[in-house]
C-alpha cells in the first residue's frame, strides 16, 4: 500500500514498472514533468523526487534540451578504439570504417546527416586544417552508431576549400560510411593519411543533448587530420564526440631502444 506520507515513492514504483515492461523502452523518453503532475494529481516537486529515485537507482537520466530518457543499462555497451582504418565490405561503397567500428557494418543515422559550408571559427581546427580562421569551409555533421544503440558519436568534417573545388562530390551523402573521403582520393589525393588528437573534456548542452547523455558524463574528444597524399597538407579535419563510457582507447606500446638493457642478449635459463 501507498506510503500516504512518500506519494514519489509510489509514483517512482509506477514508473518503474512502466519502464520495466517496456511501456516506456530504452532511449525513449518520459513524458514532460508537468504531463506527470497532471496523471498523477501530484505536484512538480513530487515528480521531480520520483524521477530523482530512478536516476538514482540508473534507470533514467537526464538530458538538455531533450527532457528525461530511458537508459539502456547502468554498464552500456562500449567498443575498444585501436589504430587500423578499414575499408568498409558491407556496401559498395569505396568507403572507409575507422576504429571503433568494424568494416562489415554500417552505423545507423540518429540524426539527417548535414552537408554546408559554415565559417570555421574554431582557431585550432581551422590551424589544423591550414586555413584562416573565420573561413567558409564546408562542414558535414553527423550523429551515428550500431542501429541497437544510442547514439555513439558526433562526427563534425571540416573539408578544405581547395579539396572541395576538386571534388564537389564531397559534400554528398554516401551509402557507406567515409564515402566521402573515397571521393578526395580519387580526385588526387591519394593515399589519405591520418593522425589522431585525444584528449578529454565535459560536452556542449548541444552535444549532451545529440548524445543523449547528461552535462555531468565526459566525453572523448578525437580531432582527426587527414593529410593529402598528393600534397602532404591537410584535406580534412574530423571531430568525433563520444560518451565517456561508451568507448575505450587501446594503444599498442613501443619500447624506444633506450628503454634497453644489458641483460637484453643474454639467455635466460
Amino acid at each position: 500500500m501507498a506510503r500516504e506520507d512518500a506519494p514519489y515513492l509510489t509514483i517512482a514504483e509506477e514508473l518503474r514498472r512502466r519502464i520495466k515492461a517496456g511501456t516506456y523502452p530504452p532511449g525513449e523518453y518520459l513524458p514532460y514533468r508537468t504531463e506527470l503532475a497532471a496523471e498523477f494529481k501530484a505536484s512538480r516537486t513530487t515528480i521531480d523526487r520520483a524521477v530523482g529515485v530512478l536516476e538514482a537507482e540508473g534507470l533514467v537520466w537526464g538530458v538538455p534540451r531533450r527532457g528525461t530518457v530511458v537508459r539502456y543499462g547502468m554498464t552500456r555497451p562500449r567498443r575498444p578504439r585501436g589504430n587500423i582504418v578499414k575499408r568498409n565490405t558491407a556496401t559498395d561503397s569505396l568507403g572507409y570504417s575507422f576504429p571503433a567500428a568494424s568494416g562489415t557494418e554500417v552505423w545507423h543515422h540518429h540524426i539527417t546527416p548535414v552537408a554546408s559550408e559554415e565559417t570555421l571559427d574554431d582557431p585550432r581546427l581551422a590551424r589544423m586544417l591550414g586555413v584562416a580562421e573565420g573561413s567558409p569551409v564546408l562542414r558535414r555533421h553527423r550523429v551515428t552508431g550500431p542501429v541497437t544503440e544510442p547514439p555513439f558519436e558526433i562526427c563534425d568534417s571540416w573539408i578544405h576549400p581547395d579539396a572541395v573545388k576538386v571534388a564537389p562530390e564531397a559534400a554528398k551523402q554516401d551509402p557507406g560510411p567515409g564515402g566521402w573521403l573515397a571521393r578526395l582520393e580519387q580526385a588526387g589525393h591519394w593515399p589519405i593519411s591520418w593522425m589522431e588528437f585525444h584528449r578529454g573534456r565535459l560536452p556542449t548542452a548541444a552535444e549532451a543533448a545529440e548524445l543523449h547523455i547528461p552535462l555531468s558524463v565526459p566525453v572523448l574528444e578525437i580531432v582527426r587530420v587527414g593529410r593529402s597524399g598528393k600534397t602532404g597538407k591537410p584535406v580534412e579535419v574530423t571531430v568525433y564526440v563520444i560518451p565517456s563510457d561508451r568507448v575505450e582507447t587501446v594503444q599498442v606500446l613501443e619500447r624506444d631502444e633506450s628503454a634497453s638493457g644489458p641483460w637484453q642478449d643474454e639467455a635466460i635459463d
